[in-house]
């Protein structure tokens, strides 16, 4: 059995505010060639062997391979974009499949085995891409085999290699950096009272708003003090204060800290992309708690679960 001398990428859960996964199908059209954008860009992980890369072409819905343009991510790449020096055992297993879209249609992902990604949500995805500098682009991710998902830019960014788009590799550092952090604190918090993976993807975009908003306003980089208060005002206004350790305080303190560093903290594109992510988390809330109340979940539900989710509708309101 060969190893594929391709590309990788990443993978993500889809976790639907904390209760379960759900089917996910390609949408990327790949039957025939878009004449305005060109093919859509298909990064394999290096990793996988001659069978696997004929799952995941299965798992994007490919039917004619000659329509995609083919990369594969090798262990340099995730050095560079991971700011790794050691790359030793890194096996490079999920896929990812990049189509460009209209300006000002924002980000879209999609995890199309969610039951192969058990770290990483397809916000937590979207949130790092757009520090990342991606824009206006659909992004679908798959694995053949279970995978935790924190290395998921790195297919994104060799697909806007791939296609003329210079990557600024400080910011894809640091959007790395994020997907990992975000991923890890959710992982570790996703059965304990108070706490929602949604809350926290939505006070990261508070805290980088915020940063942003202050740069704006007084033309320079808030100091440390500053960043951790931040931190700890984005935390609160989302409910999550108390719930998270110290020490995972202080992993976001960092990221901030770095995030403030990178050219994203000045993008006026990316500001409209966070607001947009925050109206789709807001909009999936809307959803959640519709089809609760239709099904009688929320009556069943016991008082702490009724109160969270009270508090999750008043804010986003």
């Amino acid at each position: 059995m060969k190893k594929v001398k391709l590309l990788s990428v990443s993978a993500l859960s889809v976790l639907a505010l904390g209760f379960g996964t759900q089917v996910a199908h390609a949408s990327i059209q790949t039957d025939t060639i878009d004449e305005k954008w060109g093919k859509p860009t298909l990064v394999y992980g290096s990793s996988l062997l001659d069978e696997q890369v004929e799952e995941v072409n299965k798992s994007f819905n490919i039917q004619d391979i000659s329509n995609v343009k083919r990369q594969v991510v090798s262990e340099s790449d995730y050095g560079k974009y991971m700011n790794e020096s050691d790359t030793t055992g890194v096996k490079l297993i999920s896929s990812t499949l990049v189509a460009k879209r209209d300006k000002g249609k924002g980000i879209s992902v999609k995890i199309v085995t969610p039951e192969n990604i058990t770290r990483v949500t397809e916000t937590q995805y979207r949130n790092a891409a757009i520090t990342a500098g991606a824009t206006d682009l659909a992004i679908e991710v798959a694995s053949p085999m279970k995978v935790t998902g924190e290395s998921a830019l790195v297919g994104v960014s060799k697909a806007l290699e791939a296609n003329g788009q210079e990557v600024d590799v400080k910011r894809a550092e640091v959007a790395n950096q994020e997907v990992s952090t975000t991923a890890l604190i959710a992982d570790a918090n996703k059965d304990k009272q108070g706490f929602d993976s949604q809350l926290l993807d939505n006070a990261l975009i508070q805290i980088k708003t915020e940063l942003a908003k202050e740069k704006q306003s007084k033309g320079k980089l808030v100091d440390d003090k500053r960043v951790a208060q931040i931190v700890k005002e984005a935390l609160k206004k989302n409910g999550l204060e108390g719930v998270l350790s110290d020490e995972q305080v202080d992993q976001l303190v960092q990221f901030a800290k770095g995030y403030q560093q990178t050219s994203a903290v000045d993008s006026k594109e990316v500001l409209n992309q966070l607001g947009d992510l925050k109206d789709a988390i807001s909009e999936n809330v809307g959803k959640f708690l519709k089809s609760a109340e239709e099904h009688g979940v929320l009556e069943k539900a016991g008082n702490f679960v009724k109160s969270l989710w009270d508090s999750i509708v008043g804010f986003f309101k």
